[in-house]
């Protein structure tokens, strides 16, 4: 992966932003950093999709307590 920057401008809503700001401060990160690992995490999805895969959250037993549907 490159390691050149690009400087992106995006709008969002004040509801948007405000979750941002808010999820950036409880992660002790950055919303640039926040913005970085939300792509992430959707390439991962995207990619699980493509084979014929399924995103879910397990809990501390590896069950399965929640499916990700919609990425």
């Amino acid at each position: 992966m490159s390691t050149e920057k690009v400087r992106l401008s995006l709008d969002l809503s004040q509801e948007l932003n405000d979750t941002l700001d808010r999820l950036a401060a409880e992660g002790g990160t950055t919303k640039s950093e926040l913005l970085r690992k939300a792509i992430a995490l959707v390439d991962v999805a995207t990619q699980a999709k493509q084979k014929h895969q399924k995103l879910a959250i397990v809990d501390e037993q590896q069950q399965v307590v929640s499916q990700i549907v919609g990425l």
